[in-house]
């Protein structure tokens, strides 16, 4: 366990519960997101959703002892769908093995006496970056993940969208060629082409065609080497001008233009905020992005649309389930 604490305390606070496959956080900030106490614990899922939440409600308390428990104002979640939001239940996340249907809204309604809101973590994310990073002061934002997989949060006129099922903003899946990367379960996806694992293999399908070719490739000289490949590896290659990891980049590149020309032709927001990968990769991804976006997207809907990077980073996380606790 981790735990970080700050000295002074808050007029009033809220409490933010992230809930992943591998750590859980409880984060205490104002409505300025000044964050307070932080703390960490390894989720061991094995362990199972009753003595996970057991010992965040441990944890809870401890914090209870320090921060005086009249001043919580509302508790919020963020977790891995599929979830319900307005029912309160968690619905079996891949990550969350036996969390299935966990009403997790009430029991930490009944458990503390105060509100308490749910939302995904790619939902939760979008609010942080618009209540206090690059979407700060829009009312109609995108946020997209491009990290591991590809997700994405709507703000639409100053809300979270969520959709009928919580299902809206599942853009990953959206199929943008026959065939390609498998992304969400479906080759040529969104999340195939752009995200961590998608790059990674678009890069070693490509690799392996060009060394069986006998073609050189400079940052994989050989077939055993390949299952090491990574899209941090593709961009720092295509960074240092190697021209087969240029061409796997524009590739990627290509289909997030493509991707977000629909979106922006649909939604006609006031900017894209993108995060992971896109945020670390600016200025290689930024250029043949718009050239894209310029040939497909209507051009009153791009002139209003700025693309942006995740301006939180690896600090979104701390504020996404504070920013569930405020909308």
């Amino acid at each position: 366990m981790i735990d970080q604490t700050h000295s002074k305390e808050p007029k009033a606070f809220y409490i933010g519960l992230d809930i992943g496959g591998t750590k859980c956080a409880i984060v205490l900030g104002d409505d300025n997101f000044k964050i307070y106490k932080k703390v960490f614990f390894k989720t061991k899922v094995e362990r199972g959703p009753a003595v996970i939440l057991d010992e965040f409600k441990q944890h809870i308390y401890r914090i209870f002892e320090k921060y005086d428990r009249k001043k919580l104002v509302k508790i919020g979640i963020s977790c891995g769908g599929p979830l319900n939001s307005k029912m309160g239940l968690i619905k079996s996340p891949p990550n969350l093995p036996g969390w299935d249907n966990i009403p997790i809204v009430d029991i930490f309604k009944e458990e503390f006496g105060i509100g308490v809101a749910l939302q995904n973590d790619a939902n939760a994310c979008a609010l942080a970056e618009w209540m206090m990073g690059s979407g700060v002061g829009t009312e109609n934002m995108i946020f997209l993940t491009f990290g591991t997989g590809m997700g994405a949060g709507l703000i639409l006129n100053g809300k979270i969208y969520s959709g009928a099922s919580d299902l809206g903003g599942e853009v990953g899946h959206l199929r943008l060629s026959d065939d390609g990367p498998i992304g969400f379960g479906k080759a040529g996806s969104f999340e195939g082409f752009c995200s961590g694992g998608g790059i990674a293999q678009l890069a070693k399908n490509t690799i392996k065609d060009k060394l069986e070719n006998n073609n050189i490739v400079g940052f994989c000289t050989s077939l055993e080497d390949i299952d090491a490949i990574t899209a941090k590896s593709v961009f720092t290659a295509a960074l240092q001008g190697d021209q087969i990891a240029l061409d796997i980049v524009k590739i990627s590149a290509e289909y997030l233009g493509k991707a977000l020309a629909i979106l922006i032709d649909t939604l006609n927001p006031e900017c894209i905020v993108i995060g992971s990968i896109y945020a670390r990769n600016e200025a290689l991804l930024k250029p043949l992005v718009y050239d894209v976006l310029e040939k497909e997207t209507i051009p009153a809907a791009l002139e209003v649309c700025r693309i942006l990077p995740a301006k939180l980073g690896d600090k979104i996380g701390d504020y996404a389930a504070l920013g569930v606790a405020m909308q």
